[in-house]
């Protein structure tokens, strides 16, 4: 009896398969990165076509890539407005938000996009001066948001992008409420 192999060669998906733009991608190579992990593979595609998603993940798997990259893109076609924030990613903590605002300075180089970051346990002046000129991306803890937006600080009518990072552990820590 004769045995056969077949073999086929697949081709490595590459991130400009998942059709980041040329700016982004640059920033994507001088982090290092060329091959993206299954999450980033599903969600940014989904993300650039402004679809809802759910996506579920190890740590360490690139989520936090996953939600950042396709939002530059979005986000590089249009205009910051003083306190309309044009997306909001919501942490549990404060040391996820500095995380995903670093992500956002990271691959944002080779765009000209505004950030805030709203997190509790630092000055309040500086957090409003931000919002003042106006941002693209609000990075915040729901404490600091939920006080700010009490205060009138933020409007959030012009968010076209909304990110609950790691809501299963916000609600765990109790900001069901919120």
């Amino acid at each position: 009896m004769r045995s056969v192999c077949v073999f086929r060669t697949i081709k490595r998906m590459t991130f400009a398969d998942l059709g980041l733009s040329e700016p982004l991608l640059r920033a994507v190579t001088e982090a290092g990165y060329d091959t993206p992990t299954a999450i980033q593979a599903s969600a940014i595609p989904s993300v650039l076509m402004m679809r809802d998603m759910i996506g579920i993940a190890q740590t360490g798997t690139g989520k936090t890539a996953s939600f950042v990259l396709p939002m530059i893109d979005i986000l590089a076609q249009g205009r910051a407005r003083a306190l309309m924030p044009r997306s909001l990613i919501l942490e549990p903590t404060r040391e996820l938000a500095a995380q995903v605002a670093e992500n956002f300075v990271k691959y944002g180089v080779n765009h000209k996009l505004s950030m805030a970051l709203l997190i509790g346990g630092v000055q309040m002046g500086d957090q409003v001066k931000a919002l003042e000129k106006g941002v693209d991306v609000l990075i915040a803890t729901p404490g600091r948001l939920m006080d700010l937006i009490e205060r009138g600080k933020i409007l959030l009518n012009g968010c076209e992008l909304l990110v609950i990072d790691e809501a299963d552990r916000m609600l765990d820590m109790g900001f069901i409420p919120d």
